[in-house]
């Protein structure tokens, strides 16, 4: 079982930063895909970023790149996701999610989930 635990939400205004935590094991921090998901009110949930366990290779979508940021701290077992010049269209329920494979990890099909944390980008 793997533990997957967000913190940073908050509320931002727009062109603001902000850096979100995933806290988790050091088993899974270098042996699972480790990535981040968001969902915002109405819309469906879409992948924003993820890394990968043995080299640390990052990938972020589109609408992301150039502004977030995923990295881990494998000492500290934990994800971050480092966001700047941040939109209103940015906000939304922000997922930490592990998986065993890419591939689950990118169609929304990872094994574990966190609970979430709130990110509202609003003047």
């Amino acid at each position: 079982q793997v533990q997957l635990v967000e913190s940073g939400g908050d509320s931002v205004q727009p062109g603001g930063s902000l850096r979100l935590s995933c806290s988790t094991s050091a088993y899974a921090i270098t042996n699972y895909f480790m990535g981040w998901y968001r969902q915002a009110p109405g819309k469906e949930r879409e992948y924003v970023a993820h890394i990968t366990p043995q080299n640390g290779y990052t990938f972020q979508h589109n609408d992301v790149k150039g502004r977030f940021t995923i990295s881990r701290d494998i000492a500290k077992a934990t994800l971050y996701l480092q966001m700047s010049r941040m939109k209103p269209e940015d906000s939304g329920m922000y997922y930490c999610v592990a998986a065993r494979t890419e591939y689950k990890l990118r169609f929304e099909n990872a094994e574990y989930w966190g609970q979430g944390t709130q990110v509202t980008v609003s003047t």
